[in-house]
């Protein structure tokens, strides 16, 4: 089977990361995408690595993670030229994603009415931070503020009760929220196929944050009482927590058949002496006393390094993993081997498939991200541009 999106042209008019990643996806799978970039400066997304705090490299890894397998026009959409130049793309488009803000879509040209006026078989994807309706339609939104700190995810992922909120990850919710909007679309295409005709679809950060904190949502639209999280030492499953190794790493345990994992948790920990004491006896005793067995795992597990407990626990079936720091994360065999960790076409350098596939699909081998402006020149003439009009173009600074 081919790559099962190849024919479909998309534009990718959006910024930073949950929009572009569904145009990444779709690029994936073998649509053709246009990355569509302000000269000079170029998305703000290609300079986020050098912001203090983010982790120092040569390779510029958000812009090649994000934004691979696209051709790139750099075009000024403040000028009537530039907007024409979409208008022309457009009309032969399947789709159109963009998360630029509701007010400067118009100003640009962008707005669904005006796109969909130029082709009924449009799909305009919509990404916005707090949705499209409503008093807050407008306020500007980030994963950290719309998706992290609006949804409760913040307030509810801490160490225990009282602790500062947490801190999340750059990019943490725009890439499961960039998933949503990838749907979205094939949803659209999907409907196309039967109507003819294209939609607008879309998603928000708000959205996707409340759905990822969907069971703590739920609970409270239903009025539940929410118990203060304890510190890990007074967890309420001593079987569904996380302890520190001799070598000062961190194993975490998952083992929801107690009764059949704890005796062999026992076993491998030189603690079976645990299995007679009656505060430990059924998994009911367990919790109520999850303390003192807290306690006991604590010390069993600061006598081996974790190499040792893991290569342990492996060999009996326990369900565990340890706590892994990032260097870890990109070595990890079982990632290389299941696909999920690929290398760019041409190049040792690996990065991260798109998290699904098709049996029997091929997807497109990862391709660097574009430079700024590299295609200019070839998607205009696609467009129908002739060497005239791109040398006029070029001298009114509306492409680079």
């Amino acid at each position: 089977m081919a790559n099962i999106l190849e024919g479909l042209k998309v534009i990718d008019c959006g910024s930073f990361i949950a929009a572009p990643v569904a145009g990444t996806v779709m690029a994936d799978f073998g649509a053709d995408v246009i990355k569509i970039e302000p000269p000079g400066m170029g998305d703000a997304y290609r300079h986020v690595t050098r912001n203090h705090g983010m982790p120092k490299c040569d390779h510029n890894y958000a812009w090649l993670l994000d934004n691979r397998n696209k051709r790139g026009l750099a075009l000024n959409l403040a000028t009537p030229e530039g907007q024409e130049v979409v208008h022309r793309l457009v009309k032969d488009a399947d789709v159109f994603i963009t998360n630029q803000p509701l007010a400067v879509r118009k100003k640009l040209g962008i707005d669904y009415e005006r796109l969909a006026a130029l082709n009924d078989r449009l799909i305009y994807a919509s990404f916005t931070g707090y949705g499209e309706t409503g008093d807050e339609a407008a306020k500007p939104g980030f994963d950290l503020t719309a998706y992290w700190a609006r949804s409760g995810l913040m307030d509810q992922v801490v160490p225990n009760a009282g602790a500062t909120p947490a801190r999340a990850l750059s990019g943490m919710g725009d890439h499961p929220s960039g998933i949503s909007l990838f749907a979205a679309i094939m949803l659209a295409l999907y409907q196309r196929e039967t109507t003819g005709r294209g939609d607008q679809v879309g998603s928000s950060l708000i959205a996707n944050g409340m759905w990822a904190n969907g069971v703590w949502t739920q609970a409270a639209l239903c009025g539940a009482e929410f118990l203060p999280r304890p510190p890990r030492e007074h967890s309420y499953n001593a079987l569904a927590c996380y302890y520190r190794c001799r070598d000062g790493g961190w194993l975490l345990l998952a083992l929801v058949n107690e009764d059949k994992h704890f005796p062999v948790l026992a076993k491998c920990l030189d603690r079976e002496d645990l299995l007679a004491d009656p505060r430990f006896l059924d998994r009911a005793s367990r919790s109520r006393n999850s303390r003192d067995l807290i306690a006991a795992l604590d010390a069993a597990f600061a006598t081996r390094d974790s190499a040792d407990w893991k290569a342990l626990f492996q060999a009996n079936g326990l369900v565990f993993e340890p706590v892994a720091n990032m260097a870890q994360v990109a070595q990890d065999k079982q990632a290389i081997d299941a696909g999920v960790l690929v290398p760019f076409e041409n190049d040792s350098l690996m990065t991260i498939d798109s998290p699904f596939f098709v049996k029997g699909a091929t997807k497109v081998g990862p391709r660097k991200p574009p430079e700024l402006g590299e295609h200019s020149e070839e998607i205009l003439r696609e467009a129908g541009y002739d060497d005239a009009a791109i040398a006029q173009l070029r001298e009114k600074k509306v492409f680079a």
